[in-house]
């Protein structure tokens, strides 16, 4: 198992009840390619810096996870059929010590 970091900007036209629900999604997703999500952090709502699906601003959502090298491919196009999220980020964790 490699660990990742997701950025996620799901759509501000959502309440917080149902953005919790599109996050559930992405858990959900992870845990059924026998990953696990080690941690989730609601950045809240904030301006893009230029429009996607002209929508200005989006709810922002980063993700630690854990998920084998050989299921990531099936992740990236399983998050990308969910219309809620308008743009993902998703990196390999770096393991830069100080």
């Amino acid at each position: 198992m490699k660990k990742y970091e997701l950025l996620s900007i799901i759509k501000p036209n959502m309440d917080a009840e149902e953005a919790d629900k599109v996050i559930a999604k992405i858990e959900e997703i992870v845990k059924s390619l026998g990953g696990s999500v080690t941690s989730t952090d609601k950045m809240g709502r904030k301006k893009l810096a230029h429009d996607i699906q002209n929508f200005r601003d989006g709810h922002y959502v980063a993700q630690r996870l854990e998920l084998a090298p050989d299921k990531v491919a099936e992740f990236k196009r399983q998050l990308s059929l969910n219309d809620n999220i308008l743009r993902t980020m998703f990196m390999e964790e770096s393991k830069v010590s100080a």
